[in-house]
């Protein structure tokens, strides 16, 4: 007889009884997706993995600790047989089929009623991948083709431009370091339904060449602000687009509220009734050291790290920052726009008491291509900056997590 393929279809198990045999490994997995769908579940099997008795100590589950009886699938509406014994494995299948119940078995697929499927999720949608048969399947393969599914859904590659969910408003969204692929996905997918691109300059500038052509793209230090600031130009430019119906991304480097002026855009968007959504960012603060091999803690040698920005010298009367203060810190100071005031910084530091041994490393074009470390001390930063032609945009690092990684100084 020809085998004929599965019948795809959706569960609604939202409180009705899920009977589960066996706790190892395929319980561990599958058991989460049954609690999201709200699934009675009872698993019936002598032990379990840490995790799976994890869930039945928060009450997630019941569990019976003994090996399958006869009559355990009598009320279940979905049963998931997954026990290292074959014969009650069988025995199970067999009850399965008598009552009417969809199962699933771990061990043979042939025997199965049910089967499941490579699952993912995207913004409200599931998507499913299954196989044709039972003896063609290749779960790597499932699995592939459900990323690449799910991975277009999320990027907006996958949907026609017709029929893209549009954001309405202005979304916020950091585009992380400078490497493209360290944008968040919510981020690249909010790029990929836009209207208007407002960037950075240190924004991820590769993002900005897979748009498509529709899409305006606005450079932000271009916008011209006569009497205005170039900030209140800005928001301005964000509110004018948004108000004309259009889905708008404003492009940050970094996240949008780490030294990125984020609030004072979602502020003035607020007090125009524009719909905001922000979308966190990979910060430099942290995601360029650990790409030049710096951890900003490590046991052992720092507890706590602290970012500051540099863009202000220490003495100047806008300066917000208390130096003296971080000079008797003993972790980590990470210092953002402080190269053209790092001579300073480092006097400053070492006047209030950080040793001028201190090392120090500054990265360049973080997490890009251009990526460049240099390494000095606070007694010779000042003249390192200068002999190495160090330029910004560069991440500074102090402490001695600079020596701890294996191109560290130490």
């Amino acid at each position: 007889m020809a085998e004929h393929p599965a019948y795809p279809v959706g569960l609604r198990l939202t409180g009705r009884r899920v009977v589960v045999l066996g706790g190892g490994q395929v319980a561990q997995r599958r058991l989460p997706a049954l609690i999201a769908a709200g699934a009675d579940i009872r698993l019936v099997s002598p032990d379990a993995t840490p995790s799976v008795e994890a869930m039945a100590d928060a009450g997630e589950i019941t569990w019976e600790r003994r090996p399958y009886e006869e009559g355990d699938l009598a009320d279940a509406w979905y049963a998931l047989i997954a026990t290292s014994d074959t014969a009650a494995n069988a025995a199970a299948s067999a009850e399965a089929e008598r009552h009417r119940v969809w199962c699933v078995r771990s061990d043979d697929a042939d025997r199965a009623t049910a089967w499941t499927p490579a699952t993912g999720h995207s913004e409200g949608v599931t998507v499913a991948v299954l196989t044709t048969n039972a003896r063609g399947r290749d779960p790597r393969h499932t699995a592939a083709i459900r990323d690449a599914v799910v991975e277009g859904l999320r990027d907006g590659t996958l949907v026609a431009p017709h029929h893209r969910t549009r954001t309405a408003g202005v979304a916020l969204v950091g585009g992380g370091p400078g490497d493209p692929d360290l944008i968040t996905v919510r981020g690249r997918r909010l790029l990929a339904e836009a209207d208007v691109v407002i960037a950075d300059r240190l924004g991820p500038r590769d993002l900005l060449a897979e748009l498509p052509p529709h899409v305006e793209i606005i450079d932000a230090a271009k916008i011209p602000y006569g009497r205005f600031m170039a900030q209140e130009a800005i928001n301005n430019a964000l509110i004018e687009h948004a108000k004309q119906g259009k889905a708008v991304v404003r492009l940050k480097g970094g996240d949008p509220f780490v030294f990125g002026r984020g609030m004072e855009e979602a502020q003035a968007l607020a007090e125009a009734g524009i719909p905001c959504t922000v979308v966190p960012g990979i910060s430099s603060s942290v995601s360029v050291p650990g790409a030049a091999g710096i951890p900003v803690t490590h046991r052992g040698v720092a507890h706590e790290f602290t970012v500051v920005s540099g863009h202000v010298a220490p003495g100047d009367e806008r300066s917000l920052v208390d130096w003296p203060s971080l000079a008797k810190l003993t972790g980590t100071l990470v210092i953002l726009m402080g190269v053209d005031k790092i001579g300073k910084i480092a006097e400053t530091l070492v006047a209030h008491g950080r040793s001028p041994e201190t090392p120090v490393a500054l990265v360049q074009e973080g997490t890009t291509a251009a990526q460049r470390r240099v390494d000095a001390t606070l007694g010779t930063v000042a003249e390192t900056v200068v002999a190495q032609e160090v330029k910004p945009p560069a991440v500074i690092v102090v402490g001695e997590v600079v020596g701890v990684g294996p191109h560290g100084t130490a």
